[in-house]
């Protein structure tokens, strides 16, 4: 196949860039087979499941320098540059992968004029400025490295650069010193009508690891008042721009970021693309032939073995995008088998409701599970369906079942047992609830122990499907 092919691939993909599938059950290579409709779990790419941090807290200290007032930093007088200080503090939110709020707290000093204010006046013309201030300000932040994503580079997502913008409050007490001393000149209170500021810029955020990020970041203060630097129209011999109506400063900062939450990822490191591209190779050369099923496709059921999900698709069985038998009516047998396609019934009846009374015959001594998002033990409501057929199979039969948790193997021994059996009890706990007797299941934790792909060891050597399936509950029979 020549690359049109491929365009056309990647051009159905990429509408689907901000869109993930679950499958949550897979075949166990028996007859007859329990299998989920992917299709059914296909939602818009949110934080609604609550797969990722989006909290943290942001602290950093800089240098403002005044650029546009009367009287200024960078260039004085004398032709220097005059350092103040500033640090910040800030409580972050993200509101989805490219979007988020800050609301910070500004503290600082800026040095303008003639001289530094620490020092005395050289002589009678020289007149210098400082300026203390407290500034609270609510930031938009765009995440420009996720908004103009467009293609996933098989590569950590480690650098991010961020755009910011806001409003806010601002108080500030500005002081004069000429030859004859120090005074004050202006002081501003904050919530006023007239203490309201303005301030844009821009950071370059470094992922150090999970939990800490490092940030350089550049703002441009526009404070609203001439009178911020300690000159301005009250002081008109130093009021050397007449038509001056805002002092402005840069602030260029550096801090760390600590995000808060019990996931494995924040929502702003996110890249959804690495869910739709993680199988999907760039060529070099655009007028290289491509092929586009490197390993073949075993079941002939149209979905290449590198993404198919049941490599053992029975011969004529409809299948889903990822390569999974459908079974419309949830009952446990797959469409191709059903003899009542919309109707739940029990496998051993081929998928009818069944008249007899008493209790069914038990013929299957494994159930299939369900999978679990990363570092989480939350049972998603994708797989509700699965679950309640569970019920009605487990008390349908006369056996009893141990419900059997397990995890990827990222982490620790002693972490991954501990989560495992947090996840076999919440999948007890909701078979009780839901009309199961205590006595017919137990749960059990075997951790990382019992993958469903051995060769994800360690779990980079294995795309994210792989992983996500040996983050499972499971049903064996006793």
């Amino acid at each position: 196949m020549k690359l049109s092919l491929a365009i056309v691939a990647l051009a159905m993909a990429i509408p689907a860039a901000s869109y993930a599938q679950d499958s949550t059950a897979v075949s166990n290579g028996e007859y007859p087979n329990t299998f989920s409709s992917g299709s059914a779990n296909v939602s818009p790419f949110t934080n609604q499941s609550k797969r990722f941090n989006d909290w943290s807290i942001s602290a950093g200290a800089g240098v403002p320098l005044i650029q546009s007032a009367d009287m200024t930093s960078i260039k004085n007088g004398n032709g220097k540059n005059l350092f103040g200080y500033s640090a910040y503090v800030s409580i972050d939110k993200a509101i989805t992968h490219a979007f988020g709020l800050k609301l910070q707290y500004d503290r600082g000093e800026t040095r303008q004029g003639w001289f530094n204010t620490k020092d005395a006046a050289p002589d009678a013309k020289a007149v210098a400025g400082r300026t203390q201030y407290d500034a609270i300000s609510l930031l938009g932040d765009i995440n420009f490295s996720n908004l103009m994503r467009r293609v996933d580079n098989h590569s950590p997502y480690r650098w991010a650069l961020h755009g910011y913008a806001g409003i806010g409050t601002i108080a500030y007490r500005a002081y004069q010193k000429d030859i004859t001393g120090q005074r004050l000149a202006t002081e501003v209170k904050p919530f006023k009508f007239g203490s309201m500021f303005m301030q844009a810029g821009a950071g370059l955020k470094y992922k150090i690891n999970r939990r800490i990020d490092l940030e350089g970041r550049l703002m441009y203060v526009v404070t609203g008042d001439d009178e911020f630097d300690g000159g301005g129209d009250k002081y008109s011999t130093i009021n050397r721009r007449e038509e001056q109506v805002s002092d402005n400063f840069f602030n260029a900062t550096l801090g760390i970021s600590l995000k808060l939450g019990k996931h494995e990822s924040h929502l702003m490191w996110h890249d959804p693309l690495q869910e739709i591209y993680y199988k999907l190779d760039v060529l070099a050369n655009k007028n290289q032939d491509i092929e586009v099923c490197k390993k073949g496709d075993a079941d002939n059921d149209g979905v290449c073995d590198d993404w198919d999900r049941q490599l053992d698709t029975p011969a004529g069985a409809r299948v889903d995008g990822a390569g999974v038998a459908l079974d419309t009516d949830l009952d446990g047998v797959i469409d191709l088998y059903d003899k009542c396609v919309t109707v739940p019934g029990p496998v051993e009846n081929n998928g009818c409701p069944t008249t007899t009374a008493g209790p069914v015959v038990e013929t299957e001594t494994k159930l299939e599970g369900i999978e679990f998002d990363l570092n989480s033990d939350r049972i998603l409501p994708s797989n509700t369906p699965i679950l309640n057929n569970a019920v009605n199979y487990i008390n349908s039969s006369t056996g009893s079942y141990s419900v059997i948790g397990a995890t990827d193997t990222r982490g620790t021994d002693a972490y991954n047992q501990k989560l495992s059996e947090r996840r076999a009890n919440n999948v007890k706990s909701y078979l009780i609830k839901n009309g199961v007797q205590s006595g017919k299941i137990n749960a059990v934790g075997k951790g990382e122990k019992d993958l469903k792909y051995p060769e994800c060891e360690p779990a980079t050597k294995c795309p994210e499907w792989k992983n996500r399936a040996n983050r499972r509950v499971y049903f064996e029979a006793k």
